[in-house]
């Protein structure tokens, strides 16, 4: 069995398609699918269904699919821990990241880490904080940055706080609201809401707030993106909450104070089972040595 083979299994399942799995190992689709018909008749089992319309993993393949990422994890962590060991930091970097980061400016921190380690690739995955926090775990990423309510802390990582935040209105130029310097929760009740789906960490924070306040809101819209999110407020299609400190990369939309704002705490999280060399130096990079595992959002109050 080679590591190559496990890669390929990996993209296929990942993209659900011999063609794009094909494009992403750069490699030609025969090839791959010769690799994996070959792996399949050492395994005695078939690892993916294949009909015209799709691919999808058998039953052995989904039993053989968290293996061969540990594997090929640990063989991609061996070889960049040599590296280190002489002085270089190469493998990969997979960060995942809310769609409203606001506490580490990501793009400039990748420009100087690629600068820094150009031997690096990297990867960036956009989730919910819960879905990043599991990614985390299972070693799918080895960094990621989250926005959390303040009832709620990263569990099974390390994580330390980068910052605390309020949320404003997001409303359309136009909106009746747009004129106020600052409004509450009580009057923006009636409105239509756009915002983020049911039970992920950015919509349970509004949630709770409008219910210990005892109001309940319309949520029309439901959206992934805050990009999508910030389009339809400008459409005055509803009106969003976000937190201020994202606020300034918004355009189009006018935001308003909320004066019994919902608030919100900004970690960076990693693996408890370690940093790997390029997770390491990214993280130097923003200030946080090897020995920093503080998961106490108190140790970080103003």
């Amino acid at each position: 069995m080679e590591l190559q083979q496990m890669r390929y299994v990996i993209a296929v399942a990942e993209t659900n398609s011999f063609t794009r799995a094909a494009e992403r190992c750069r490699v030609v689709q025969s090839a791959l699918s010769h690799q994996i018909a070959r792996l399949e008749r050492e395994l005695g089992a078939r690892l993916f269904e294949r009909t015209s319309r799709r691919v999808r993993l058998t039953p052995a393949g989904a039993a053989f699919l968290p293996a061969a990422r540990q594997s090929l994890d640990a063989a991609e962590r061996a070889a960049a821990e040599v590296a280190a060991a002489v002085g270089e930091v190469r493998g990969r970097l997979a960060v995942g990241l809310i769609p409203t980061v606001a506490a580490v400016d990501l793009p400039q921190a990748l420009r100087d880490f690629r600068r820094r380690y150009p031997g690096v690739r990297i990867s960036l995955r956009v989730g919910a904080s819960e879905e990043l926090v599991e990614q985390v775990k299972q070693g799918a990423i080895e960094v990621a940055f989250l926005g959390l309510p303040t009832t709620a802390r990263p569990e099974g990582v390390h994580a330390r706080v980068l910052a605390r935040d309020r949320l404003v209105a997001a409303v359309a130029p136009d909106h009746p609201l747009a004129g106020e310097n600052a409004v509450d929760l009580a009057r923006l009740a009636g409105e239509v809401f756009v915002d983020l789906p049911a039970k992920t960490a950015g919509r349970v924070q509004s949630d709770q707030a409008f219910a210990a306040a005892g109001l309940t809101r319309d949520v029309a819209f439901e959206v992934t993106s805050a990009y999508l999110m910030t389009q339809l407020v400008a459409q005055n299609l509803g009106v969003a909450l976000l937190p201020s400190a994202y606020a300034p990369q918004l355009t189009g939309v006018t935001t308003i104070e909320v004066t019994d704002a919902p608030a919100r705490v900004e970690y960076v999280i990693w693996s408890r089972d370690g940093r790997t060399p390029a997770a390491t130096a990214f993280l130097n990079l923003l200030d946080i040595p090897a020995a920093d595992t503080d998961t106490d959002p108190a140790a970080d109050d103003d």
